[in-house]
């Protein structure tokens, strides 16, 4: 890797704490911000929007969503552990005998 390469990928880098940083005090957030917060690319988003699949917001052609709704959205499927299947199931079995 160039020198110029890694100093792109420190700015980068820098970029995306910066970034980070003031998303951590928004409450709405742009694209840009929405894409760095939850990892997925813009494009995915964009699709996710477009599908009416991911709660989001239009103001003036931009699309703008609740960093909350956003975290309920990235948590809505939880998978159970295995301990809590074998605790519902036991707790099934004890009451319908």
């Amino acid at each position: 890797m160039s020198t110029e390469d890694k100093l792109q990928s420190l700015s980068d880098q820098l970029n995306r704490i910066e970034m980070l940083t003031l998303i951590g005090s928004k409450c709405i957030l742009n694209m840009d911000e929405a894409a760095v917060y939850t990892g997925f690319t813009k494009a995915f988003l964009y699709k996710q929007t477009s599908d009416r699949a991911i709660p989001h917001f239009k103001k003036n052609r931009k699309v703008l969503f609740k960093k909350q709704e956003l975290e309920d959205w990235l948590t809505e499927h939880r998978i159970r552990t295995e301990a809590e299947i074998q605790s519902r199931a036991s707790t099934y079995v004890a009451l319908h005998k």
